[in-house]
């Protein structure tokens, strides 16, 4: 039988004849044989040749042969003819297989596409490569065998038309996966890593989530309590130590659509003083709160080093970022240069290492590891004369927290001295309350926030300051702990030792987020 041809005029020739053609016909006479003689080979090197090129280069460089392929695709066998050297045009090393299927291409002629039904309708649009490359294109979507040497090609003279019979089945599609899948990127990788291999601190505050949060309702409770003669700070406290910071976020919103004013404007015209500090710092996001405190230290003659130290040694990776993003958006400046501006020496670089937020979460230790770190700050430190702040900066600065509570551990298996005491030796300043600011917070950061608070109202007077930032920034993460420390270091609860220091609202205020006297 032969094989028909399509409609009007084209490919193959319609003139009756069958495929491949007679001898006289095609390939045309005059030496270019195909495929194409020594010398030659397919593609065509530039220009013209067959099938014609849209653009030079078959297939186009950037990845990827053509048509673009799916994922476990192109099979085992059959398909286009592989590239020199084995594999596919535009596949990773090894893949595809780097023999090409037995036979294929034929010396001379070539069979039909079994996939492929003649008058039917291409499985891609044929515009851009022209009919003959169209037709070209179909080998690589047609349905393929099971893996074996492939379709039986000849090797001599072109068969007759009566020789070739159509499959009676479609043969079964087998696709091989990538011997490799490719690797992800370190971000995917982050990505896809699990909860379970991450390091995260989990406190518990006092500040959280209301049940039955209605933002209208709270909203409606702030406007009565600020309008008319008066104002009702009690109603103020409640409504505001009683939801997480996300709430508060909505209350904000939900009062400036219900009245068309804006609540922080009303509330600094109603309350005055260091209870409206604590009413206005809880209605910061928490990033933001962050980013004013540091603002605020570095602003004017001289600079607040404890409190930079007490942020940026404390905070984790995330909480960094955010501050950062924070600090830039509201004071158009960037919180690293002016740390460098504001800082010096081997403070200077500690404090540039912590605004990185780069530090390794990694839930996993290395006893090896922690065994050669806790041996080079030994080397940096007691064992020399002078100390390497650099060796302690990369440490201190890079590995995770379960990673460095190891090499203290580790370190004091290898000296005489606790690693606070190795630091209170070897440093001095702003740098070694850096550095024990990270080892205590490494050890147990409800510890260090309630010895904070403790330094901030024992003797005379009240370091407020400290007090209100500590008591605003923990409230949601940890304050439970915290407590718990206070109690158990000073033989009394937070609570009643902030009452025994602060008076009025503001101490009303700072007990409701110290979750009460007891």
């Amino acid at each position: 039988m032969s094989y028909p041809g399509y409609p009007g005029s084209g490919y193959p020739p319609a003139g009756g004849a069958g495929y491949p053609p007679a001898p006289g016909g095609y390939p045309p006479p005059g030496g270019a044989g195909y495929p194409p003689a020594a010398g030659g080979g397919y593609p065509p090197a530039s220009g013209g040749g067959y099938p014609p090129q849209p653009q030079p280069g078959y297939p186009p460089a950037g990845g990827g042969g053509y048509p673009p392929q799916q994922p476990g695709y192109p099979p085992s066998t059959g398909g286009y003819p592989p590239a020199p050297g084995g594999g596919y045009p535009g596949q990773q090393p090894g893949y595809p297989p780097q023999q090409p299927p037995a036979g294929y291409p034929p010396a001379t002629g070539g069979m039909p596409s079994p996939g492929y039904q003649p008058g039917g309708p291409l499985p891609y649009n044929p515009s851009p490569l022209g009919f003959a490359g169209a037709a070209m294109a179909t080998t690589a979507f047609r349905q393929h065998q099971p893996p074996g040497p492939g379709m039986p090609m000849p090797s001599a003279a072109p068969p007759g038309p009566a020789n070739y019979q159509p499959p009676s089945q479609p043969p079964t599609q087998q696709h091989q996966a990538p011997s490799q899948a490719p690797s992800h990127a370190p971000a995917q990788q982050m990505a896809n890593m699990k909860i379970s291999d991450m390091y995260q601190y989990r406190g518990t505050g006092v500040c959280k989530d209301k049940p039955g949060f209605d933002g209208h309702k709270e909203a409606e409770i702030l406007r009565k309590a600020m309008k008319g003669i008066g104002t009702d700070e009690k109603a103020i406290i409640d409504v505001l130590t009683s939801c997480s910071n996300k709430q508060r976020q909505k209350i904000i919103l939900d009062y400036k659509t219900m009245y068309g004013k804006d609540l922080i404007s009303n509330l600094k015209g109603e309350i005055k003083g260091k209870f409206e500090n604590v009413v206005l710092g809880l209605l910061q996001l928490p990033a933001l709160f962050d980013a004013y405190q540091l603002r605020k230290a570095m602003k004017g003659v001289g600079t607040d080093e404890a409190v930079l130290i007490e942020i940026l040694c404390s905070r984790n990776n995330q909480q960094i970022k955010e501050i950062r993003a924070a600090y830039k958006k509201e004071f158009k400046r960037d919180l690293e240069k002016d740390i460098v501006s504001e800082t010096s020496g081997h403070f200077k670089r500690l404090l540039v290492s912590m605004v990185q937020g780069g530090r390794s979460e990694s839930a996993a230790t290395d006893t090896l590891k922690a065994k050669e770190d806790a041996k080079a700050l030994y080397e940096a430190g007691e064992k020399r004369w002078g100390t390497d702040e650099s060796r302690f900066n990369a440490i201190f600065a890079s590995r995770s927290v379960p990673q460095l509570r190891l090499v203290f551990d580790e370190y004091a298996k290898l000296s005489k001295y606790s690693m606070e005491d190795t630091i209170k030796r070897e440093m001095s300043g702003d740098l070694e309350r850096g550095m024990l600011t990270i080892v205590s917070c490494v050890r147990n950061t409800p510890k260090y926030f309630a010895e904070k608070l403790y330094k901030s109202m024992k003797g005379l007077g009240t370091d407020d300051e400290t007090l209100m930032r500590v008591m605003i920034s923990r409230c949601e993460i940890d304050m439970v702990q915290i407590k718990e420390e206070f109690k158990r270091n000073y033989k009394q609860t937070l609570g009643r030792f902030i009452s025994g220091d602060t008076s009025g609202d503001y101490k009303r205020i700072l007990i409701a987020l110290a979750g009460g006297e007891n």
